[in-house]
Protein backbone atom coordinates (compact mmCIF):
# COMPACT_ATOMS: atom_id res chain seq x y z
CA UNK A 1 0.00 0.00 0.00
CA UNK A 2 1.03 3.11 -1.20
CA UNK A 3 1.38 6.05 1.37
CA UNK A 4 -1.05 8.13 -0.61
CA UNK A 5 -3.80 4.75 -0.51
CA UNK A 6 -3.13 4.99 3.49
CA UNK A 7 -3.97 8.82 3.58
CA UNK A 8 -6.93 7.91 1.62
CA UNK A 9 -7.92 4.84 3.73
CA UNK A 10 -7.18 7.20 6.89
CA UNK A 11 -9.02 9.77 5.77
CA UNK A 12 -11.83 7.94 4.74
CA UNK A 13 -11.92 5.77 7.86
CA UNK A 14 -12.66 9.10 9.91
CA UNK A 15 -15.24 10.57 7.71
CA UNK A 16 -17.34 7.48 8.34
CA UNK A 17 -15.83 7.07 12.08
CA UNK A 18 -16.51 10.91 12.69
CA UNK A 19 -19.12 10.24 14.99
CA UNK A 20 -17.18 7.87 17.37
CA UNK A 21 -14.20 10.22 17.59
CA UNK A 22 -11.74 7.59 17.17
CA UNK A 23 -8.20 7.89 18.61
CA UNK A 24 -5.03 8.36 16.78
CA UNK A 25 -4.07 4.83 17.62
CA UNK A 26 -7.03 3.62 16.03
CA UNK A 27 -7.03 5.09 12.89
CA UNK A 28 -3.12 4.46 12.85
CA UNK A 29 -4.16 0.40 13.15
CA UNK A 30 -6.71 0.80 10.56
CA UNK A 31 -4.04 1.83 8.37
CA UNK A 32 -1.31 -0.88 9.87
CA UNK A 33 1.25 2.23 11.15
CA UNK A 34 2.33 3.12 14.40
CA UNK A 35 0.82 6.36 15.70
CA UNK A 36 4.32 8.20 15.42
CA UNK A 37 4.61 7.01 12.09
CA UNK A 38 1.13 7.47 10.94
CA UNK A 39 0.88 11.26 12.51
CA UNK A 40 3.94 12.27 10.53
CA UNK A 41 2.66 10.55 7.38
CA UNK A 42 -0.77 12.24 7.66
CA UNK A 43 0.80 15.94 8.11
CA UNK A 44 3.15 15.43 5.37
CA UNK A 45 0.42 14.65 2.81
CA UNK A 46 -2.56 15.49 3.93
CA UNK A 47 -1.23 19.25 5.07
CA UNK A 48 -2.92 18.89 8.61
CA UNK A 49 -3.22 16.66 11.86
CA UNK A 50 -5.30 13.80 12.08
CA UNK A 51 -7.09 15.47 15.11
CA UNK A 52 -7.54 18.70 13.35
CA UNK A 53 -9.25 16.76 10.41
CA UNK A 54 -11.33 15.34 12.42
CA UNK A 55 -12.73 18.77 14.49
CA UNK A 56 -14.36 19.85 11.48
CA UNK A 57 -15.80 16.49 10.43
CA UNK A 58 -19.32 16.97 11.67
CA UNK A 59 -22.60 17.81 10.00
CA UNK A 60 -23.25 21.05 12.12
CA UNK A 61 -20.38 22.09 10.47
CA UNK A 62 -21.83 21.91 7.13
CA UNK A 63 -24.82 23.33 8.14
CA UNK A 64 -22.54 26.42 9.56
CA UNK A 65 -20.24 26.78 6.91
CA UNK A 66 -23.89 27.05 4.81
CA UNK A 67 -25.05 29.79 7.33
CA UNK A 68 -21.86 31.83 7.09
CA UNK A 69 -21.89 31.70 2.95
CA UNK A 70 -21.74 34.75 1.04
CA UNK A 71 -25.24 34.72 -0.89
CA UNK A 72 -24.66 33.80 -4.10
CA UNK A 73 -26.20 36.03 -5.90
CA UNK A 74 -24.03 38.77 -4.35
CA UNK A 75 -20.84 36.89 -5.14
CA UNK A 76 -21.42 36.60 -8.35
CA UNK A 77 -21.06 40.20 -8.33
CA UNK A 78 -17.51 39.95 -6.96
CA UNK A 79 -14.45 39.83 -8.43
CA UNK A 80 -11.68 39.28 -6.15
CA UNK A 81 -13.46 37.48 -3.23
CA UNK A 82 -11.51 39.28 -0.04
CA UNK A 83 -8.57 39.93 -2.98
CA UNK A 84 -7.09 36.25 -2.82
CA UNK A 85 -6.09 34.14 -5.87
CA UNK A 86 -7.96 31.24 -4.38
CA UNK A 87 -9.59 28.62 -6.60
CA UNK A 88 -12.67 30.69 -8.16
CA UNK A 89 -13.73 31.71 -11.55
CA UNK A 90 -10.75 33.63 -11.79
CA UNK A 91 -8.53 30.60 -10.91
CA UNK A 92 -10.26 28.39 -13.09
CA UNK A 93 -10.95 29.70 -17.44
CA UNK A 94 -13.88 27.26 -18.04
CA UNK A 95 -14.13 26.80 -21.80
CA UNK A 96 -17.21 24.78 -23.08
CA UNK A 97 -17.43 22.87 -26.45
CA UNK A 98 -17.75 25.23 -29.90
CA UNK A 99 -20.68 24.64 -31.98
CA UNK A 100 -18.10 23.59 -34.71
CA UNK A 101 -16.51 21.12 -32.27
CA UNK A 102 -19.58 19.71 -30.97
CA UNK A 103 -20.39 19.47 -35.06
CA UNK A 104 -17.07 17.68 -35.48
CA UNK A 105 -17.39 15.38 -32.17
CA UNK A 106 -13.82 15.23 -31.42
CA UNK A 107 -12.17 15.14 -34.98
CA UNK A 108 -8.99 15.70 -35.28
CA UNK A 109 -8.68 16.21 -31.47
CA UNK A 110 -6.00 14.22 -29.47
CA UNK A 111 -6.95 13.56 -26.08
CA UNK A 112 -4.38 12.07 -23.31
CA UNK A 113 -5.36 10.33 -20.07
CA UNK A 114 -3.84 8.68 -17.11
CA UNK A 115 -4.72 7.72 -13.28
CA UNK A 116 -2.23 9.39 -10.54
CA UNK A 117 -2.47 9.06 -7.03
CA UNK A 118 -3.23 11.85 -4.70
CA UNK A 119 -4.28 11.76 -1.07
CA UNK A 120 -7.85 11.30 -1.87
CA UNK A 121 -7.56 8.58 -3.96
CA UNK A 122 -6.68 7.95 -7.39
CA UNK A 123 -7.70 10.00 -10.25
CA UNK A 124 -7.95 9.89 -13.57
CA UNK A 125 -7.39 13.08 -15.48
CA UNK A 126 -8.02 13.30 -19.35
CA UNK A 127 -6.50 16.95 -21.29
CA UNK A 128 -6.97 18.47 -24.36
CA UNK A 129 -4.82 20.94 -25.95
CA UNK A 130 -7.37 23.81 -24.59
CA UNK A 131 -7.19 22.17 -21.04
CA UNK A 132 -9.03 19.83 -18.51
CA UNK A 133 -11.67 17.84 -19.94
CA UNK A 134 -12.50 14.95 -17.49
CA UNK A 135 -10.95 13.85 -13.79
CA UNK A 136 -12.39 11.84 -11.45
CA UNK A 137 -12.06 9.24 -8.50
CA UNK A 138 -10.96 6.04 -9.42
CA UNK A 139 -12.36 4.26 -6.58
CA UNK A 140 -15.66 5.37 -7.26
CA UNK A 141 -15.83 4.98 -11.21
CA UNK A 142 -13.63 2.90 -12.36
CA UNK A 143 -11.49 3.41 -15.52
CA UNK A 144 -13.54 1.31 -17.79
CA UNK A 145 -16.47 3.16 -17.53
CA UNK A 146 -14.18 6.60 -17.69
CA UNK A 147 -13.00 6.15 -20.64
CA UNK A 148 -16.46 5.05 -22.13
CA UNK A 149 -17.57 8.36 -20.50
CA UNK A 150 -15.12 9.78 -22.54
CA UNK A 151 -15.36 8.49 -25.76
CA UNK A 152 -18.78 8.75 -25.95
CA UNK A 153 -18.33 12.67 -25.39
CA UNK A 154 -15.47 12.99 -27.76
CA UNK A 155 -16.19 9.73 -30.17
CA UNK A 156 -14.11 11.29 -33.19
CA UNK A 157 -11.35 12.11 -31.10
CA UNK A 158 -7.56 10.28 -30.59
CA UNK A 159 -7.65 8.95 -27.19
CA UNK A 160 -4.50 7.60 -25.74
CA UNK A 161 -2.94 7.04 -22.84
CA UNK A 162 0.24 9.63 -21.66
CA UNK A 163 0.54 9.33 -18.01
CA UNK A 164 3.92 11.63 -17.77
CA UNK A 165 1.70 14.39 -19.34
CA UNK A 166 -1.48 14.25 -17.60
CA UNK A 167 0.79 13.23 -14.23
CA UNK A 168 2.49 17.18 -14.95
CA UNK A 169 -0.95 18.93 -15.08
CA UNK A 170 -2.35 16.97 -11.86
CA UNK A 171 0.50 17.46 -9.60
CA UNK A 172 0.56 21.31 -11.04
CA UNK A 173 -3.41 21.43 -10.11
CA UNK A 174 -2.58 19.81 -6.83
CA UNK A 175 0.46 22.56 -6.00
CA UNK A 176 -1.65 25.25 -6.84
CA UNK A 177 -4.96 24.52 -4.66
CA UNK A 178 -2.80 23.41 -1.44
CA UNK A 179 -0.69 26.80 -1.85
CA UNK A 180 -3.46 28.89 -3.32
CA UNK A 181 -1.62 29.95 -6.21
CA UNK A 182 -3.56 31.94 -9.20
CA UNK A 183 -3.38 29.55 -12.46
CA UNK A 184 -5.29 29.86 -14.55
CA UNK A 185 -5.90 26.59 -15.13
CA UNK A 186 -8.41 25.80 -17.92
CA UNK A 187 -11.29 23.42 -18.36
CA UNK A 188 -12.34 22.54 -21.63
CA UNK A 189 -15.87 20.55 -21.08
CA UNK A 190 -18.92 19.56 -23.32
CA UNK A 191 -22.19 20.61 -21.83
CA UNK A 192 -25.71 21.81 -22.86
CA UNK A 193 -26.34 25.30 -21.81
CA UNK A 194 -28.04 24.98 -18.98
CA UNK A 195 -24.92 22.79 -17.69
CA UNK A 196 -22.49 25.35 -18.30
CA UNK A 197 -24.46 27.90 -16.82
CA UNK A 198 -24.49 25.77 -13.99
CA UNK A 199 -20.64 24.69 -13.84
CA UNK A 200 -19.64 28.02 -14.19
CA UNK A 201 -22.32 29.45 -10.76
CA UNK A 202 -20.02 26.93 -9.12
CA UNK A 203 -16.91 28.33 -9.69
CA UNK A 204 -18.08 31.36 -7.88
CA UNK A 205 -18.36 29.39 -4.93
CA UNK A 206 -15.60 30.53 -2.79
CA UNK A 207 -12.79 27.95 -1.47
CA UNK A 208 -13.79 26.61 2.12
CA UNK A 209 -17.76 28.01 2.03
CA UNK A 210 -20.85 26.09 0.58
CA UNK A 211 -24.18 26.62 -1.04
CA UNK A 212 -27.15 24.94 -1.63
CA UNK A 213 -29.09 23.91 -5.26
CA UNK A 214 -31.82 26.46 -4.24
CA UNK A 215 -29.24 29.51 -3.82
CA UNK A 216 -27.29 27.73 -7.66
CA UNK A 217 -30.47 27.60 -9.02
CA UNK A 218 -31.20 31.48 -8.65
CA UNK A 219 -27.56 32.99 -9.35
CA UNK A 220 -28.37 31.19 -12.65
CA UNK A 221 -31.65 33.14 -12.77
CA UNK A 222 -33.59 29.64 -12.38
CA UNK A 223 -34.95 30.12 -8.64
CA UNK A 224 -37.58 26.76 -9.39
CA UNK A 225 -34.96 24.64 -10.90
CA UNK A 226 -33.19 23.47 -7.93
CA UNK A 227 -33.85 19.84 -8.86
CA UNK A 228 -32.30 20.57 -12.84
CA UNK A 229 -29.23 22.28 -10.93
CA UNK A 230 -28.47 18.61 -9.37
CA UNK A 231 -28.62 17.19 -12.54
CA UNK A 232 -26.55 19.42 -14.01
CA UNK A 233 -24.08 18.71 -10.97
CA UNK A 234 -24.22 15.15 -11.06
CA UNK A 235 -23.28 15.61 -14.49
CA UNK A 236 -20.02 17.27 -13.59
CA UNK A 237 -17.14 16.05 -15.39
CA UNK A 238 -14.41 17.68 -13.54
CA UNK A 239 -14.03 16.94 -10.10
CA UNK A 240 -12.17 19.37 -7.86
CA UNK A 241 -12.27 21.87 -10.78
CA UNK A 242 -16.03 22.78 -10.96
CA UNK A 243 -16.26 22.20 -7.38
CA UNK A 244 -19.82 20.46 -7.06
CA UNK A 245 -18.36 19.54 -3.56
CA UNK A 246 -19.36 22.96 -2.32
CA UNK A 247 -23.34 21.94 -2.52
CA UNK A 248 -25.00 20.95 -0.09
CA UNK A 249 -28.53 21.10 0.72
CA UNK A 250 -30.33 23.59 2.36
CA UNK A 251 -30.85 21.69 5.78
CA UNK A 252 -26.99 21.06 5.99
CA UNK A 253 -27.64 17.80 4.87
CA UNK A 254 -24.59 16.67 2.41
CA UNK A 255 -26.69 15.46 -0.53
CA UNK A 256 -25.45 13.54 -3.58
CA UNK A 257 -21.79 13.17 -4.90
CA UNK A 258 -20.72 11.91 -8.18
CA UNK A 259 -17.71 10.02 -6.62
CA UNK A 260 -19.95 9.06 -3.05
CA UNK A 261 -20.47 11.37 0.49
CA UNK A 262 -17.67 9.91 1.91
CA UNK A 263 -15.10 11.44 -0.93
CA UNK A 264 -17.58 14.39 -0.96
CA UNK A 265 -16.54 15.04 2.82
CA UNK A 266 -13.08 14.12 2.43
CA UNK A 267 -12.38 16.89 -0.67
CA UNK A 268 -14.67 19.31 1.92
CA UNK A 269 -12.47 19.07 4.46
CA UNK A 270 -9.01 18.74 2.67
CA UNK A 271 -9.90 21.88 0.92
CA UNK A 272 -10.54 23.77 4.26
CA UNK A 273 -7.78 22.73 6.21
CA UNK A 274 -5.16 24.10 3.27
CA UNK A 275 -7.19 27.32 3.16
CA UNK A 276 -6.78 27.40 7.16
CA UNK A 277 -2.80 26.74 6.76
CA UNK A 278 -2.80 29.51 4.12
CA UNK A 279 -4.40 31.99 6.81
Amino acid sequence: MSDYQRIEKAMAYLVEHATKQPSLDEVAAHVHLSAFHFQRLFCRWAGTTPKRFLQVLTLERGKQLLDDSHSLLNVSHQIGLSGSSRLHDHFVQLEAMTPGEYQQQGKQLIIEYGVHATPLGEMFIAITPRGICRAGFVDFTDLDEMLDELRKTWPLSLIRQNNQSTGRVLTDLLGKMQRSESGPVSVHVRGTNFQIAVWRALLKIPPGELASYAEVAAAIGSPKAARAVGNAIGANPVALLIPCHRVIQQSGALGGYRWGLTKKRMVQIWERMHLESID
